[in-house]
């Protein structure tokens, strides 16, 4: 997919209802839209509901824009108001600043278990290194691997997956993210620890229990 135009170019295109620009837009930017919509509502139906209404909002609201954020960052900021209305109408949303477990941003990102304790050679340290993983030649583009990343995002608390949809699969800046959130820098930081902390987890589980190429088992 061709890299879309400057934001200037792109919002000029969109302003004089270019239909090519508003279609390659849409190709480029709906599939990370729609899981992040996913992280606010209870059912698929209505994350694709909320992503037609946040580009209905952005056709009527493009005159509008300032450029005082990137283009981007202002149509998810839309997407996310939506989720969050339609979320409050399923009666499933509550405030986001609410919307974290006790434990979420506290406590050990990986069971302290798996580290020497103090009675150990290297206090600290890894009681077994962490798997170390095949080639990404031969195993990241792999429907499997696809499937237990998306498994393991699902699975995640609502901050947590709606911050590693936002950096990991679309790709915005931790500053835009905030701006996005509405939450602290600091916030930021802490939700996508743990949320990549949990992907790698599901996927070291995976890849230990994949065999390898030679068909033994991995250690």
């Amino acid at each position: 997919m061709p890299p879309l135009p400057p934001d200037e170019e792109l919002v000029a295109a969109l302003r004089a209802g270019d239909e090519q620009a508003f279609a390659a837009t849409l190709e480029a930017w709906s599939s990370s839209l729609l899981r992040l919509a996913r992280s606010f509502v209870s059912t698929h139906a209505s994350a694709e509901e909320v992503v037609q209404d946040t580009w209905l909002a952005v056709i009527r609201g493009v005159n509008g824009f300032e450029g005082r954020s990137a283009f981007k960052t202002w149509v998810y900021r839309i997407l996310v108001n939506t989720a969050k209305k339609r979320g409050a109408q399923e009666h499933r949303s509550v405030p986001w600043a609410s919307l974290v477990p006790q434990d979420e941003d506290h406590g050990p990102t990986v069971d302290p278990a798996r580290f020497q304790g103090r009675d150990g050679a290297y206090p600290g340290h890894w009681q077994e290194p962490p798997q170390t993983w095949s080639s990404p030649e031969n195993r990241a583009l792999s429907l499997e691997i696809r499937a237990v990343i998306t498994s393991a995002l699902d699975g995640l608390p609502v901050r947590q997956r709606a911050v590693i949809s936002l950096r990991d699969v679309a790709e915005h800046t931790s500053d835009e993210v905030c701006d996005i959130l509405q939450i602290s820098a600091a916030n930021q930081r802490v939700l996508l620890h743990r949320a990549r902390a949990v992907v790698r987890e599901r996927l070291a589980e995976y890849l230990g229990r994949t065999p390898t190429a030679s068909g033994g088992p991995r250690a």
